[in-house]
């Protein structure tokens, strides 16, 4: 039996293997407002719902939203991410990414795994502990920048060598790293790990269901373009997706992206993971809010096949 079938055995079935076989929603579509489960994040809705975080959640869970996304959360003291867990199990909702490792000046992942090694484990196994808090199933990894002094392809060894350590660590709490390609154009100039076929094959490497892709068709917009075939061939390896339209990163319909196309194909998919609105939004207030909802209500507006 090769390594993946023994962890895909061994591995509890949150691990969900490819973004076809995320973890569907505890309520299904109990809320009856989206097809697709959509996540915002601490102070989208600030206007409305005020600076308390419960009270947040609470108005997110109130208008349709059935999970939550925090790159912050390992900032968080513990007895917050554990009542945000104890909220989020309460309300039949899901707890979306945080950002485990995310370097944006060092060449963190594509180093030697000597050099690797101390700081990789010191932020994973944070990770896990604060997974285990907030109830999540999946963690941001950005490997870092590159290296201008060492051949393409040695780095990339050192990637995939560091990220299966990684995933050592995360694989026996069911807790799966998702590699987020980032924009070299508008964002993060610099970076090695920027397109989804490098990712993808980075993670077919890697070899580990604690190790996938997270991808932002914000930054692929930028990156790549040709977002919904881009979408099928690395479905695979596929476990989460995040949005923001381009030019300007701000709530759907502000910019070039479709995403009632990009909606309706996830949905015909059968994609039950998570869909973050890892943007901000277009306009201030309590009516720049309603319209970041109105936005995701129109989008989420197609028929069903």
């Amino acid at each position: 039996m090769q390594r993946r079938e023994l962890l895909s055995a061994s591995l509890a079935a949150p691990l969900a293997m490819g973004a076809a076989a995320s973890a569907a929603p505890r309520n299904g579509r109990a809320a009856g407002r989206f097809k697709l489960d959509y996540a915002p994040h601490f102070g989208m809705f600030r206007a409305h719902a005020g600076g308390d975080l419960m009270d947040q959640l609470r108005f997110m869970h109130d208008e349709g939203f059935r999970s939550l996304e925090d790159n912050g959360m390992p900032g968080k003291d513990p007895k917050t991410q554990e009542a945000i867990g104890q909220f989020l199990r309460d309300h039949e909702m899901r707890m979306g990414v945080f950002v485990a490792h995310g370097d944006f000046g060092s060449p963190t992942f594509a180093i030697p795994p000597a050099e690797a090694r101390e700081r990789i484990e010191a932020d994973m196994k944070r990770a896990v502990e604060v997974a285990e808090r907030c109830g999540a199933t999946w963690c941001t990894v950005v490997p870092g920048s590159f290296r201008k002094d060492l051949e393409w392809d040695y780095q990339t060894a050192n990637v995939i060598d560091n990220l299966r350590f990684a995933a050592e660590i995360c694989e026996p709490s069911g807790l799966v790293m998702v590699l987020e390609p980032l924009n070299a154009w508008r964002d993060h100039p610099g970076l090695f790990l920027t397109k989804i076929p490098q990712a993808h094959m980075i993670c077919r490497a890697v070899n580990s269901p604690s190790c996938k892709i997270l991808n932002d068709l914000y930054h692929q917009q930028i990156t790549e373009g040709n977002l919904i075939p881009n979408l099928d061939r690395g479905w695979s390896e596929t476990a989460y997706i995040q949005v923001g339209d381009n030019p300007g990163r701000k709530e759907p319909g502000t910019g070039e992206i479709n995403y009632r196309n990009v909606f309706r194909h996830l949905h015909r998919k059968g994609f039950t993971g998570i869909v973050g609105m890892e943007h901000g939004n277009s306009r201030g207030g309590k009516e720049g809010e309603r319209a970041v909802i109105d936005a995701y209500v129109a989008a989420d507006d197609f028929e069903v096949e």
